[in-house]
């Protein structure tokens, strides 16, 4: 009685506590390789647990500002995603249960470094500055949590220049939303308003300033941003 007392409390609370995540949140989680299309287009192994990173807060970008493209790097790819709002606070999370501290959803851009990125996986090194750049996590406002019926059942899509690029569902993903909250929250606290971005299906391409890249989530979201040089 009291867990389903809590869990309603947190429903009512959840959608406008987390609606600013863009400004309150402490960080974003991002999930590597966890597209089943995208690991057999790569001939890669399927990952046996989720390929986890970590981005600033600083790099988030709303519509009406544009994506810069560092002068430290000579090739950026984008990646559209599902990004999952925790509504929160929560620490060694069962798969079971998980879902109760997912506050709401976001369309996301998980724009990578990929020149940096090679040269990183090649030593051995961090993923953190082909991925944490200024702009590289553009995100439409927040979708509440209950406007998404199933949040693996939905149609997502990425355009530059009007070109279609990216279509995916995210009935494809390799861990679904329960599975990454539960291991990312063995290793560390997820806290009210952190983003999870879930993956990127196949298609990932570099792109360059004068682009236009455009991107869409079902019927509950898209964006569009200009791409310039810094």
């Amino acid at each position: 009685m009291v867990r389903l007392f809590n869990t309603l409390r947190m429903a009512c609370q959840r959608n406008q506590d987390t609606a600013n995540f863009v400004f309150n949140g402490k960080k974003i989680v991002g999930v590597a390789l966890n597209y089943m299309c995208a690991v057999k287009a790569r001939k890669v192994a399927v990952p046996t647990v989720p390929l986890v990173f970590l981005k600033p807060t600083s790099s988030y970008i709303r519509e009406g500002s544009p994506i810069v493209l560092p002068k430290v790097f000579n090739k950026v790819a984008y990646e559209v995603e599902l990004g999952v709002v925790i509504g929160s606070r929560c620490k060694n999370v069962s798969k079971e249960h998980a879902m109760e501290y997912v506050g709401g959803y976001c369309l996301a851009l998980d724009l990578t470094a990929q020149c940096n990125l090679t040269a990183a996986r090649a030593t051995g090194g961090p993923w953190t500055l082909g991925k944490g750049f200024d702009t590289s996590t553009p995100v439409s406002s927040f979708i509440p949590f209950d406007a998404v019926q199933d949040p693996h059942a939905l149609p997502l899509w990425l355009k530059v220049n009007g070109e279609l690029k990216q279509s995916g569902c995210t009935a494809d993903l390799i861990f679904k939303v329960p599975d990454i909250i539960s291991y990312v929250s063995k290793h560390m606290t997820l806290e009210e308003n952190d983003l999870i971005l879930t993956g990127t299906p196949h298609g990932s391409e570099a792109f360059k300033a004068g682009d236009v890249i455009e991107c869409g989530l079902a019927d509950l979201a898209n964006m569009k941003f200009k791409v310039c040089d810094e």
